[in-house]
């Protein structure tokens, strides 16, 4: 027997559509319940914290001494925005590191994805695999790895560079990847491009869904691989281009775990990285100051929304759609 829908169902009479209504109204309960577990793990996890932290930013609580909680209305928001320069400088020192970490992160996953996306290579299965598997490997433990390699005085990079290229690397003159002022954003934007994996596979998946008729097209007309990279690849692209140009912005105004377990958070070298995720959590969790710690948590999802705001005004200007004029 064929299973009654809406499809089924006779049009135009009463009995009818109070029979659409009920099947409608059983494919709507039955879809709330298997939403549940989701729908309330976002409303415990999520929506209550999101609204209590808001409440946090509107009272003095220091979590030394609780019984002394009081309510103070805007005055953590007053202090952040006028009269603490360090909330300033974090966003400075974390929108400079974005400025140089994201376009090269940007651009290296891209270029991996053009190799794997080759004919001329060999073996893409391995690679694409070799390449994916350091973003399953535990952040923390791959910061600590880093940590050693990039050491100046044991690490094994420093090492073959003096050996093998005869650069003096190591000792006091030496290259100092963790503890130079100059070199600390570079060597940070190196150790996130070890993860660089799922970035590169996402935008494999846009290169694999150019359609070649295109690229045909384009060599009947005589263009060559730079044209048909600017004209054709990058725009037929620019969704999943501006997917992770979207997502990494507000990734790096979360940038968080690897100065904290490189440094402890301390901001070193001279303060370059002071970044303001690493601000917060030092005010709310190393000073314990829960109700100012809010407070620049909520200047921080403000700066990201307006960010991510802004690069959605922009992609009516560079990113294509498929069926959009």
């Amino acid at each position: 027997m064929a299973a009654i829908t809406p499809d089924t169902v006779p049009e135009g009479t009463q009995a009818g559509k109070q029979k659409r209504g009920r099947i409608e109204r059983e494919q709507i309960k039955w879809g709330l319940i298997f939403l549940s577990p989701w729908l309330i793990g976002i409303v415990i996890f999520y929506l209550i914290p999101f609204i209590a932290s808001f409440g946090f930013s509107l009272v003095e609580f220091n979590l030394a001494v609780p019984e002394e909680t009081s309510f103070v209305g805007f005055s953590n928001w007053r202090r952040a925005l006028f009269d603490d320069p360090n909330v300033y400088e974090s966003f400075g020192v974390t929108f400079l590191f974005a400025a140089i970490s994201l376009p090269i992160g940007m651009i290296f996953a891209l270029l991996l994805a053009l190799l794997m996306n080759s004919n001329s290579v060999r073996g893409k299965a391995f690679f694409r695999t070799m390449f994916f598997m350091p973003t399953m490997v535990p952040l923390v433990a791959t910061v600590l790895i880093w940590g050693g390699v990039l050491n100046e005085q044991t690490g094994w990079y420093n090492i073959l560079l003096q050996n093998v290229f005869g650069i003096e690397a190591v000792g006091v003159s030496g290259l100092r990847w963790l503890a130079d002022p100059r070199l600390i954003y570079f060597t940070l934007t190196f150790i996130g491009l070890w993860a660089v994996g799922n970035t590169m596979m996402i935008t494999l998946a846009g290169l694999q869904g150019v359609p070649t008729e295109m690229y045909e097209a384009a060599d009947i007309d005589g263009a060559g691989y730079w044209r048909k990279m600017i004209s054709i690849t990058v725009p037929m692209i620019s969704p999943v281009l501006f997917y992770n140009l979207v997502l990494g912005a507000i990734g790096l105004m979360q940038y968080f775990l690897v100065p904290f377990v490189l440094n402890g958070g301390n901001g070193f070298p001279d303060g370059t990285t002071n970044y303001v995720g690493i601000y917060f959590y030092n005010q709310a969790f190393k000073f314990f100051n829960m109700g100012y710690g809010a407070t620049i948590a909520w200047l921080i999802f403000l700066v990201s929304l307006v960010l991510t705001v802004v690069l959605f005004g922009s992609a009516r200007y560079w990113v294509y759609y498929a069926g959009e004029e």
